[in-house]
């Protein structure tokens, strides 16, 4: 999951490039509007009062003119038609210095900055007769815009038009040009936001109806029809349906939602999504004492499981703003989410403790994943830099990756950006939630467990395109007991010495208080495409289970990742590191282990070890939980306490993604696994030696999305686990596997 602020780093460019495009474009449809007879254009010149013209009050004067316009010639049936490709040359009269331009696709051409002063312009193109204006005068402050047509036959001639608001202009001396032909000119000024003519007489200005139109609301202003090709298919514009979330919606929050007398800058927007996941794999299994093989003796009974999960998701997002790259006034929004699950296993004691339970569980719940409020405090300039706040239960990612903590809970949360968007940053308080066991989603029951973040983003750093981040946080997780809803003890972990009977003080439970440094990167130098990470931990563990005693930490995590783009392939590697404890009962915990982690790396959804979540038989924990890559030995991710007396590991990585068409992708990913250390190992399993190597991990899969948009989404892949020795050791040397598919519409 990326960072919210990502999107924010080309708001500040595109709104600046977006305001200049925009007023080109609108200064050019005014130019080359048909013009009255060279007679009317007199008659106008009589009545146009000389003087300076009218500046906006406080507004400082540029220094320097700016001269634009389009070059084209007249066909045979009267169309006028752009000429790319002309070499303008402007020589200044005073100080013989030379600009030069081209001529675009269009025939449009600019020339920006320029000394004040006047100048002498030539237009030459290969077929047409060379152009010149011996003398043309660029005042201070202005924006001077012609039109040149260009003739064939040896004989040029060169107009500038106004916008029919402003047929004024002088006409220039007919010496004053080395071809013959009038020409008339439009002036803008650069400090103003639109067009100004100098003073003008009443009865020259055309009736009111000829220049603009009066819109009742400019909201509902219908798109034309656009067919580009005969035949049926995507168009760039359509006829607006209730069922199409891309056509004009005012539930969509394309227009606001009520009428412009009743606030005009409110806009609702409500999503709904569904996503079915199927998951079918293979997992390390116990045939424990009552297994359904009756006078099996085996340890390891069929690991075979099918897992499937549907959810409903619904977002009520009303917010009140401009709809542009403005960051909202205000903002409040809902996000309630529905699931039904259901777990097929082959074995007893999986679904739950009793083996009463069976084989089967089927399980369904209702979370609240969101429900905020935002205001905008302050703006803190004219290129959209603000300070926000944000209250409420709300979904948050520390860094591009996920490796720290991605969690969707109660928070307080100051945001915002500085210096043109160029700096991001986070103040946040978290208070977490329980989490339903077999959804992952919210209850209401609040949990003893709290975290205070700060990150900040810096864009283009040391190098353009890549942007650095820096984090700091604190985990403060209080001993409690627990157990999750299928009757599984997850806090205290059930290993080791769960509860520290002191005599004098009473039980001493398992409490983490642990800070976190990080420095963190994504982005490219040059064409190649950059992601790194490092995570310093340091802090205690009142009591860790392992340890059998109170323990400091001092922890690192480290990762990279290279890729490299060529044509419709990207090819990658990465290298993926957490520390591990040597020994695991002195009172250093060196095992590295996140708040709550959910990393989108070395494969992600495509890698076995990543997705699922593997038991370490013979004991209450895990290896390694479901969407992690550090083998942490938690009872449980998101109901568990982080625990720093574990094996680590190292991972390196290979894959490459495909863009096979605009609607499918392909990926491909291979992963070397092994334990930095396998002393915590040893130590719970009482099993010596086991070696380091985990396994080759092998994963495909593909994306598909039918009309090119996020609103259809079909994903499906394969993995599979090739046991190192160091598996072998633990487990089995039987391939485990898992094959998966999800289908998800959004509205």
């Amino acid at each position: 999951m990326t960072s919210p602020f990502l999107r924010l780093s080309w708001r500040a460019a595109c709104a600046t490039c977006c305001s200049c495009f925009f007023f080109f474009v609108a200064l050019g449809a005014k130019v080359f509007q048909e013009q009255a007879p060279t007679a009317a254009h007199s008659s106008s010149n009589e009545s146009r009062e000389q003087g300076p013209p009218q500046r906006i009050p406080r507004q400082q004067a540029q220094n320097t003119a700016a001269l634009d316009g389009q070059v084209r010639e007249t066909n045979s049936l009267g169309n006028p038609l752009p000429i790319p490709g002309v070499v303008l040359t402007l020589r200044n009269l005073q100080s013989a210095q030379t600009f030069m331009a081209t001529s675009s696709a269009e025939g449009i051409f600019r020339l920006f900055p320029l000394p004040p002063g006047k100048y002498e312009l030539n237009a030459e193109a290969q077929g047409y007769a060379p152009f010149m204006l011996a003398e043309l005068g660029l005042p201070p402050n202005e924006v001077v815009t012609l039109e040149i047509s260009l003739a064939s036959n040896g004989t040029g001639e060169m107009r500038s038009r106004l916008p029919r608001l402003s047929e004024l202009g002088p006409a220039l001396p007919a010496g004053n040009a080395a071809n013959a032909g009038a020409y008339r000119e439009l002036r803008h000024r650069l400090d103003g936001d639109a067009n100004y003519v100098e003073s003008v007489s009443a009865e020259t200005l055309p009736p009111v109806a000829d220049v603009y139109n009066v819109v009742p609301n400019r909201w509902a202003l219908e798109q034309p029809d656009y067919r580009r090709y005969p035949q049926k298919g995507e168009y760039l514009y359509s006829k607006p349906h209730w069922y199409d979330p891309f056509n004009r919606n005012r539930w969509k929050s394309d227009e606001p939602i009520w009428p412009e007398r009743l606030g005009q800058q409110v806009f609702l927007n409500l999503t709904a999504s569904a996503e079915t996941f199927f998951d079918g794999r293979r997992l390390p299994s116990p045939s424990n004492v009552s297994s359904t093989r009756v006078g099996s003796r085996d340890f390891f009974g069929k690991g075979e499981q099918a897992f499937f999960d549907q959810t409903l998701r619904f977002a009520l997002d009303m917010f009140h703003g401009d709809a542009s790259f403005k960051p909202v006034d205000w903002r409040i929004r809902v996000t309630p989410e529905f699931s039904l699950n259901d777990l097929k296993v082959r074995e007893l004691g999986i679904v739950g403790p009793d083996v009463r339970s069976g084989t089967n569980r089927f399980d369904n719940h209702v979370g609240l994943q969101e429900a905020f409020v935002e205001v905008k405090l302050h703006d803190l300039g004219p290129n959209y830099d603000f300070v926000s706040a944000r209250a409420g239960i709300q979904q948050f990612n520390a860094d591009f990756r996920g490796f720290l903590l991605v969690d969707e809970g109660p928070a307080l949360r100051l945001f915002g950006t500085l210096h043109s968007d160029r700096i991001a940053y986070n103040v946040a308080y978290f208070h977490f939630l329980e989490k339903n066991t077999n959804s992952g989603l919210n209850t209401f029951e609040r949990r003893h467990q709290q975290a205070v973040l700060g990150n900040v983003y810096l864009q283009d750093f040391f190098f353009p395109g890549y942007t650095a981040e820096f984090v700091a946080a604190w985990n403060k997780d209080d001993s409690s007991l627990h157990y999750d809803d299928n009757g599984f003890l997850v806090r205290p972990a059930p290993i080791g010495n769960a509860i520290n009977q002191n005599p004098g003080a009473g039980p001493i439970l398992h409490g983490i208080r642990v800070g976190y440094f990080g420095w963190l990167g994504s982005g490219h130098i040059r064409r190649v495409n950059l992601t790194h990470a490092f995570y310093q931990a340091v802090g205690e563990d009142t009591f860790n289970p392992i340890a059998g005693r109170r323990v400091t930490i001092n922890a690192q995590m480290a990762a990279a990742e290279l890729s490299y783009d060529k044509d419709w392939m990207r090819y990658r590697i990465s290298a993926f590191h957490t520390s591990g404890d040597a020994n695991p009962r002195d009172g250093r915990a060196r095992g590295f282990d996140s708040i709550v982690d959910l990393p989108n790396f070395a494969g992600g959804l495509f890698s076995f070890w990543n997705r699922e979540g593997i038991r370490l038989l013979g004991s209450g924990v895990l290896l390694t939980t479901p969407g992690s890559l550090i083998p942490s030995l938690r009872a449980s991710k998101e109901e568990g306490q982080a625990n720093f007396v574990n094996s680590g590991i190292f991972l390196a990585n290979a894959g490459a993604d495909f863009d096979i068409t605009p609607k499918l992708k392909g990926f491909v990913n291979f992963n070397y696994l092994r334990f930095e250390r396998t002393e915590p190992l040893e130590f719970l399993l009482f099993q010596a030696p086991i070696h380091h190597a985990i396994g080759e991990d092998f994963g495909v899969g593909i994306e598909y999305r039918p009309p090119l948009t996020e609103n259809i989404v079909l994903t499906g892949g394969a993995s599979a686990l090739q046991p190192g020795q160091g598996f072998k050791d633990i487990y089995t040397g039987r391939t485990q596997f898992s094959l998966f598919g999800s289908v998800k519409f959004t509205f």
